[in-house]
């Protein structure tokens, strides 16, 4: 039995979700999200919850029951409250700078990084070593966090790099003489 899988979605004030055609679509303050429905599980939308049931007693639907549970508590999630991750840029030189719909990275290479921010996304620069990503999809909002991320991981002998912030990154020890 699935723990996550056993509770219901709560859906809040201000939210509607309905299922047709294989799609569950949730809309709210933010916006509306959909996900695809798998045939492995049942859902079923009653007054003020989002039910998650195994259609079966096969193992992969019962392997896919929590992880559908949490893609749905993801959606209602994101539209009443949205997503953020935040990254912090760490190194002499190293700074960040979002222009309207593209994030300009100085990293040390000999050019800027320009990155394009996706549609339905925001990137806030508070300062000029911290990002934030956010949207109201978990998904994508982690996804392009990575990517920026993937252009200066944090080394492990000065610390150097982008990070998540609150990321524990390994330090070693350097040469000895």
């Amino acid at each position: 039995m699935s723990r996550i899988g056993k509770k219901p979605v709560a859906i809040p004030g201000g939210v509607s979700a309905s299922i047709d055609n294989g799609t569950l679509s949730v809309k709210g303050p933010k916006g509306t999200l959909t996900l695809g429905l798998s045939d492995l599980i049942d859902y079923k939308v009653e007054e003020g919850e989002i039910l998650v049931k195994p259609a079966n007693d096969s193992k992969q639907a019962r392997a896919f029951w929590g992880m559908q549970r949490t893609l749905v508590s993801n959606l209602v999630e994101g539209v009443t409250n949205g997503f953020t991750k935040t990254l912090v840029i760490k190194g002499v030189g190293y700074r960040a700078n979002s222009q309207g719909k593209t994030l300009k990275l100085q990293l040390g290479y000999s050019h800027d990084v320009d990155l394009p921010v996706p549609e339905g996304l925001e990137v806030k620069t508070p300062d000029q070593t911290t990002i934030e990503v956010s949207g109201i999809d978990k998904q994508s909002v982690g996804q392009f966090a990575a990517e920026i991320r993937r252009w200066r991981k944090p080394e492990p002998y000065k610390g150097k790099g982008i990070a998540y912030r609150g990321e524990y990154i390994f330090r070693k020890e350097g040469k000895k003489k």
